[in-house]
């Protein structure tokens, strides 16, 4: 029950980190569900969807499809749309439908494959835990099977990894691929945002990759064995909020927090960073905290003895009795709402 959430809206699950990393790279992707699951990626989780096309379906499981497991009917289905769309890929993605039936994924790999002739990728979510295990099973999967040969290195070319609504709160890259070019690289490509496939097969070009959120850490530590690209975590913020001071703590994914933090110092600021999301020891430092729950949130958070919280608005609920400054720093995977509609803004 520590889990339980009682104040704030569930937190985006892995099945809709994986869908908002495979959207725009070209391929078909089939939510393995009912419906209900897929209507929660496109209704509440994927910004994109009213702006971008993608070929995005749900199974369509009927009860007695899902019991008996009838992974022929999935395949059918997936080699009519084929027929109908094109495509590199197609991608498979779990549900809790499949997980409870215990779904053989790696057959639906080869049975698809086989009747499409395409390459096709199956990712074991389940909708139990967060986004970010989700993003990380899509891009170690994709690196590792399309990033493999080994091309002449591009100078001046950053390869962004992480670039997703849900960590960025942005639906294209501009703002990103802006702030990097002002800091001197010639050229910026974010996989999976404004770039399909091909960057990824390409991927070795990159002089260095820059990694902005802890899902995409995994794929980077693999194109540094396979092909000596080197890279570095950081978040390249436009912004940082003026006239913050004393101790503070931020709220966010792990290296956009980081980052925040490095800002912020300059300013003359003890910060805390915390996280609901995956934290890497290798990222932290002493006094940050991994949250497991709304009463780790609430104590942090109310007897930390800090003047400012940087954190979605949405978290606010679960710190009823903070009584410094709030500003509003927006997480799409905890409120859907985007940078556009509000960030760096005080709460009063």
């Amino acid at each position: 029950m520590k889990k339980l959430l009682k104040h704030i809206s569930p937190l985006a699950p892995d099945d809709s980190g994986a869908c908002s990393v495979l959207y725009e790279l070209g391929g078909i992707t089939v939510i393995c569900d009912a419906g209900g699951c897929a209507g929660n990626v496109c209704g509440f989780d994927e910004p994109r969807w009213f702006e971008k096309r993608s070929a995005l379906f749900s199974a369509g499981l009927r009860d007695m499809d899902a019991i008996l497991g009838r992974d022929e009917l999935l395949v059918k289905k997936l080699s009519m749309i084929t027929e109908q769309v094109d495509a590199k890929f197609t991608a498979i993605v779990g549900t809790p439908v499949p997980a409870v039936i215990a779904t053989d994924l790696k057959a639906l790999e080869r049975m698809s494959e086989k009747r499409t002739g395409l390459p096709c990728v199956a990712f074991r979510t389940d909708g139990t835990r967060l986004y970010d295990h989700g993003e990380e099973l899509v891009y170690s999967r994709l690196f590792d099977q399309f990033a493999k040969e080994k091309r002449p290195v591009k100078k001046g070319k950053l390869g962004v990894i992480g670039a997703t609504p849900l960590n960025t709160g942005e639906t294209v890259s501009d703002i990103i691929v802006s702030v990097l070019k002002q800091q001197g690289w010639n050229e910026a490509v974010c996989f999976g945002m404004d770039s399909g496939l091909d960057e990824i097969i390409n991927a070795s070009e990159c002089e260095r990759l820059l990694v902005i959120a802890p899902s995409g850490l995994k794929a980077a530590r693999l194109m540094n064995e396979r092909f000596g690209t080197p890279y570095e975590t950081d978040y390249p913020f436009s912004e940082i909020p003026e006239d913050v001071h004393g101790k503070v703590l931020v709220v966010h994914q792990q290296f956009a927090a980081n980052a925040l933090r490095d800002q912020l110092e300059k300013q003359g600021c003890e910060v805390v960073c915390a996280s609901w999301f995956r934290m890497y020891d290798s990222c932290k430092r002493e006094q940050d905290v991994y949250i497991k729950g709304e009463e780790d949130f609430y104590e942090l958070a109310v007897n930390g003895g800090f003047d400012y919280i940087l954190a979605d608005e949405f978290f606010r609920r679960a710190a009823r009795g903070f009584a410094g400054v709030w500003i509003d720093l927006p997480h799409f995977a905890v409120s859907g709402r985007l940078n556009r509609d509000k960030q760096f803004s005080k709460v009063i």
